[in-house]
């Protein structure tokens, strides 16, 4: 426990009231967004939500999530924001204009090349956020992830698509 205090007293200022500024940063804009208007005290509070919440979160938090390339994480979420965009616009046409024995719903299995803890996180994030599919386990031992497909004609190319098209970029993204 004595190191635990000697490592917070060897901390800087910048470390003490900003742990993770990325989710500091991360969470100013998302309450901007969520005011959906600006002002200054809106700002304000987000700022002040930016810097408490990593403060009281920060233990939950040990480590920063290692980041090998930044460049390539920006990439990604444009990637993954274009891919909501047009996977909303596909799901919405098959709702609307197929029957529902047409879909090709299946459950398939996602073997993982992808050992960090948060890497994994970010890919069962991406597969729920685009709309069509789900990720709903990961296997006991961390090396597969279940996803639900809500039209997958060809399970195998579904497989092919998500590891190209998201954990190839994560392995580039963490280490």
């Amino acid at each position: 426990m004595g190191d635990r205090r000697e490592t917070g007293s060897r901390r800087s200022f910048a470390e003490r009231w900003l742990p993770h500024p990325m989710q500091t940063l991360a969470l100013v804009v998302l309450w901007v967004l969520l005011l959906n208007s600006f002002s200054f005290g809106g700002l304000l509070m987000g700022v002040l939500l930016g810097i408490v919440i990593p403060i009281i979160t920060s233990n939950f938090w040990p480590e920063r999530p290692p980041v090998k390339a930044w460049g390539k994480a920006v990439a990604y979420m444009a990637l993954v924001a274009w891919d909501v965009v047009v996977a909303n616009i596909h799901v919405a046409r098959l709702i609307l204009f197929s029957p529902v024995e047409r879909l090709d719903t299946r459950w398939v299995t996602v073997p993982l090349e992808l050992r960090s803890p948060e890497a994994i996180t970010v890919l069962a994030g991406t597969i729920t956020m685009t709309p069509g599919t789900v990720s709903c386990d990961l296997s006991a031992d961390g090396c597969s992830l279940l996803v639900h497909c809500l039209d997958a004609p060809d399970a195998e190319a579904a497989v092919r698509d998500m590891k190209a098209r998201y954990e190839a970029r994560l392995k580039e993204i963490f280490p």
